[in-house]
């Protein structure tokens, strides 16, 4: 399953540190952040809860960058 997330990041490298960490998060197929469309496309693996999955996202990207979001 593919979901598209609305983000606020206030930089394109900020952007792709978010993208890294939501691709090494487990539940993760794969993912991709668009800065300019602050859009967060995420793959999701196969029978893994999308809303699980999504706040281990946030809390690895706040990680490495703490000021970011993503809308839930």
């Amino acid at each position: 399953m593919k979901k598209s997330y609305g983000i606020e990041v206030d930089c394109a490298n900020c952007a792709n540190k978010m993208e890294q960490a939501a691709k090494e998060t487990e539940g993760v197929k794969d993912c991709t952040v668009n800065f300019m469309a602050l859009k967060m496309n995420v793959e999701f693996e196969d029978g893994a809860d999308e809303k699980t999955v999504m706040k281990a996202v946030l809390k690895n990207c706040k990680k490495v960058e703490d000021d970011c979001e993503i809308f839930l």
